[in-house]
């Protein structure tokens, strides 16, 4: 097998003692001393270029750390011990580092030193090894020298898809078996009670708590309702899981299957006693719901945008109270960045003239439905409930993880007439990591790029023949709140007038601990009360009455309908144009950007089932469970409806360039999170492509360097900072640390506000004390101009709708810390309309009120001056407090990013970038 490592008496050597956290080092050297390299494969010819590959060697693809997410114990024991790695485990992590300190020399000619060729099939020459999976004749899997990236070839379709599940079991089992666990809510009983653990597998059942006949349902449904489709996909995912059981058969019998096994206590090391389960369908769909609410559920957090109005009309008044809550909501401002630019609109979910049916709830009277019960040891300490509340809150917000980004540029903007593309999903860094790459060549499969392991029967995000799609979370609102009243006892409810009870879901989870994690025995049962209109997860009173708050979601029940679409994209008889492109993602449910590029054309296409709701119904807030109120044609049986038609989702051809960095899709288009307003991520690719725009002659380089530029930047610095130093600067600043401040912040600024390191591998950033003073500033700031006004009850409600900052280092915000991407959340665009207003500048869609100083430009700059004196005063290790990965002070490493680790093998951790994980670089030369 490939990358296997030889069976030898220390393979089956029982792991001795505890090895605290995960796989922490320990006196092993003994198991290790004997471990032999892996075997070397056989290299048969293959051919040095594809007839069918129309990118002209231009298409170039990455994806940190590396294509091998699977290790055997020895290999894993040898990793903790002295840091050793497994062929191709990291090789692709250094190439993705070092575009950070590298972009600004880039060439075309130099493109592939930072990422790789991403051209169909492999040179007779770099070919590492051919297997022909469980001796099957109808399919090969050749793996390349680089990278050995699986090239997928067969003759059959069912040898095909045999052969893409035997690859990602290579190359991801114990990733697809962790993910299938957290989907079925199982995770802490498999790989152990770790908090983090307990965590995980919270947050994702809570929303998707899904029996085995719900998960089968959903395959029924999907297969059903799409034809000759439908029956394809199931065959194909059918083909998929033979290889994927093949190759755990072939890596029990042989002793080569992932180290993890042995030490979470599945398999023992000395008489290999214990089984590793075969995958069947319904693990596709328990994989599938963790990604797509991971990355495609945008919606939710009705109840905290009404906690926060009830706050704001207690300050300010009903009138004025709502008046400052819209101006905080920015539901569509005027000054937010668009990826579509041109002044098309498309409305969706915006505010209606008299809002009907709202379910307010009565102040003080919200309480988050429990999800844990009847804990013991470890399942209910202090570590327990802290991630329980972390989980609990992810779950329920609609800052959801809205990640990655897009630049594409129309042909006629280009040097060579032909669009250019840098794009790719921003999906967190693990190891393994979420992602594998691959390439598929199979009948009526064409195609090179990244899929989720486990769903990798497609090719979900990548290139085709002559075209390349990407996507970005987009985040509009498929998810709503509905208030159903309470009947007879707390858990039976009105559904159209007839108390009806609801329905009880538990998953009991117990563990021990293991090699692996030691955490101590404990257990728990998550429960969840499922309603028609969906699971509760919250209860109160609204006008005295009992009820309780669910959340419905249009893709609930749904999880398995978007394989039609990725099917579709994969297939080269069927995306020929970028027409056919957007025809096929509109099968997608899930809540994505999508962009297209091939030698000609470019495309976008919002995908997503946006349901059609009632007349009057205010999608921000919650409403009542009654059917003048429920989706157009709702089927609770189902949970189908009516949704908008494609051509009233935000979709274009040809536009001059797209970008897309979570930001507003378009004009009248409202998204379910907060914070689409003057300053956002997404400016940083604004600016930059549109110069390139017009300038003309892009190049890929050039829009790579204006990528890598962009996640550099401080979003703050580049975009607010100097209207902040114009309020600072507008008497002469007396105070010498004051001015200290000052001439640091400018100094920054004029060296362009990055978050770079003196040289590549100091780790040490340049402007080292201007970056701390901001990150220490921004808080202060932040709170020294709005509490005052606000109020510090409605302050902090708002918090709850949008969190203050989300710096490279902050361990607080939906992506927590060391998780590279950055500034997507944070009250950048307040503080900017805010100042300019009291600068007396022009703002478009300002706020309600001035709030710094209260309008006055002296009290303002008092504030402001006051709070960089405080900042400047913190020291390193105030503001940077150190973690399990970092010392108390070291800047560099609080940025840093770090694969987490979901498996034995660890990784260094590289600087900090706000780009992709997987990522493509595109320029189709020609087409078919």
């Amino acid at each position: 097998m490939p990358r296997r490592t030889s069976r030898t008496a220390l393979d089956r050597l029982r792991t001795p003692g505890r090895l605290t956290g995960f796989l922490k080092t320990a006196s092993i050297c003994v198991l290790i001393a004997g471990l032999l390299s892996p075997l070397a494969q056989t290299a048969s010819a293959a051919e040095a270029a594809a007839a069918n590959d129309y990118c002209g060697g231009q298409c170039s693809d990455i994806l940190p750390p590396g294509e091998n997410g699977n290790a055997t114990l020895a290999q894993v024991l040898l990793n903790q011990a002295f840091g050793t790695q497994p062929d191709h485990a990291e090789d692709q992590l250094g190439p993705y580092a070092n575009l950070a300190k590298g972009y600004s020399a880039l060439t075309n000619s130099t493109i592939n030193t930072f990422f790789n060729d991403a051209s169909f099939g492999v040179p007779s020459d770099q070919v590492a090894s051919t297997l022909s999976p469980a001796g099957r004749t109808d399919v090969t899997i050749v793996r390349d020298k680089k990278t050995g990236v699986p090239h997928i070839t067969g003759t059959t379709r069912y040898g095909t898809e045999f052969g893409a599940g035997y690859a990602a079991a290579q190359d991801r089992l114990w990733l697809m078996d962790v993910f299938r666990h957290v989907g079925r809510g199982q995770l802490t009983a498999f790989a152990g009670g770790a908090a983090s653990n307990q965590g995980l597998e919270q947050q994702f059942w809570r929303n998707a708590p899904y029996s085995e006949a719900d998960l089968q349902a959903q395959i029924d449904n999907a297969v059903a309702n799409n034809g000759t489709r439908g029956q394809q996909a199931l065959a194909d995912a059918n083909a998929y899981l033979a290889g994927i059981n093949s190759y755990i058969d072939a890596s029990d019998s042989g002793r080569y299957f992932p180290g993890e096994y042995v030490l979470t206590g599945h398999k023992d090391s000395v008489t290999n006693a214990g089984t590793i389960d075969h995958f069947k369908i319904t693990d596709l769909v328990a994989l599938a719901s963790v990604i797509g609410a991971l990355f495609g559920s945008g919606g939710g957090g009705e109840v905290n945008n009404a906690i926060s109005l009830l706050a704001a009309q207690e300050q300010y008044g009903v009138t004025k109270g709502t008046e400052v809550w819209e101006s905080f909501r920015e539901r569509n401002d005027p000054e937010a960045v668009l990826t579509v630019h041109n002044g098309e609109s498309f409305p969706y979910a915006t505010k209606p003239a008299n809002a009907q049916g709202e379910a307010l709830p009565d102040a003080g009277s919200v309480t988050t439905e429990p999800l844990v019960h009847d804990a013991t040891g470890t399942g209910g300490d202090q570590s327990a409930s802290a991630a329980s509340a972390t989980a609990t809150a992810n779950a329920l917000t609609s800052a959801k993880r809205g990640m990655s980004n897009a630049l594409v540029v129309s042909g006629k903007y280009t040097a060579s007439g032909h669009p250019v593309a840098v794009f790719g999903p921003q999906t967190g860094y693990f190891a393994p990591q979420l992602l594998m790459l691959q390439e598929i060549q199979g009948p009526g499969i064409s195609a090179r790029g990244a899929s989720f392991a486990g769903l990798s029967m497609y090719v979900e995000l990548g290139r085709g023949q002559d075209y390349s799609w990407s996507a970005t979370t987009s985040g509009q609102d498929i998810i709503d709140t509905y208030a159903v009243e309470l009947c007879q006892d707390d858990y039976h409810y009105l559904y159209h007038g007839t108390c009806t009870a609801m329905e009880k879901i538990e998953q009991k989870n117990s563990w021990a601990p293991t090699t692996a994690d030691g955490t101590a025995a404990g257990s728990y049962t998550m429960r969840v009360w499922r309603t028609k209109y969906g699971p509760v997860e919250y209860r109160a009173t609204v006008g005295g009455k009992k009820v309780a708050y669910t959340t419905l979601r249009s893709s609930y029940m749904h999880e398995a309908d978007s394989i039609i679409g990725f099917q579709m994209l994969n297939d080269p008889d069927y995306v020929k144009s970028p027409q056919t492109f957007q025809s096929a993602v509109q099968h997608i449910n899930y809540t994505f950007n999508w962009f297209y590029a091939d030698s000609t054309h470019t495309a976008y296409y919002n995908s997503g089932n946006n349901p059609v709701r009632a007349s009057g119904v205010d999608a921000e807030f919650p409403v009542w469970a009654q059917a003048a109120y429920e989706w157009k044609n709702w089927n609770p049986t189902t949970n189908t409806a009516d949704y908008t038609p494609a051509s009233a989702h935000p979709n274009s051809i040809d536009q001059d360039y797209y970008i897309s960095w979570n930001n507003k899709q378009a004009l009248d288009y409202a998204t379910a999170s907060w914070g689409d307003g003057s300053v956002h991520r997404g400016n940083l690719l604004e600016d930059r492509v549109k110069k390139l725009v017009a300038a003309g002659g892009v190049t890929r380089a050039s829009l790579v360097k204006a990528m890598a530029d962009a996640s550099l930047a401080d979003l703050r610095a580049e975009d607010v900072l100097p209207d902040l130093l114009k309020v600072v600067n507008s008497s002469t600043v007396t105070d010498s640390t004051a001015a200290a401040a000052v001439s640091k912040l400018q100094a920054w600024l004029t060296a362009g506000g990055k978050r770079t390191e003196t040289s590549a591998g100091s780790k040490k950033y340049a402007d080292a004390d201007a970056i701390r003073i901001l990150d220490a500033w921004w808080p202060l700031l932040a709170q020294g101009i709005f509490e005052p006004g606000l109020g510090t009850g409605l302050y902090t409600a708002l918090q709850a709708n949008l969190p203050v900052d989300e710096s490279p280092s902050a361990a607080h915000g939906p992506t927590g810390a060391h998780a590279g991407s950055s500034f997507q959340y944070g009250w950048w665009s307040y503080v900017d309309k805010d100042v300019r207003a009291v600068l007396g500048e022009s703002v478009r869609g300002p706020l309600a009120d001035k709030y710094c100083g209260g309008g006055s430009l002296s009290a303002c700059r008092d504030i402001l001056i006051s709070t960089l004196k405080t900042a400047a005063g913190k020291t390193a290790a105030q503001v940077y407090p150190g973690d399990d990965l970092c010392s108390a002070g070291d800047q560099w490493c609080a940025d840093s990013i770090v694969q987490r680790t979901l498996g034995g093998i660890k990784h260094y951790n590289i600087s900090w970038q706000n780009r992709p994980t997987f990522q493509q670089v595109v320029e189709f030369t020609s087409h078919r």
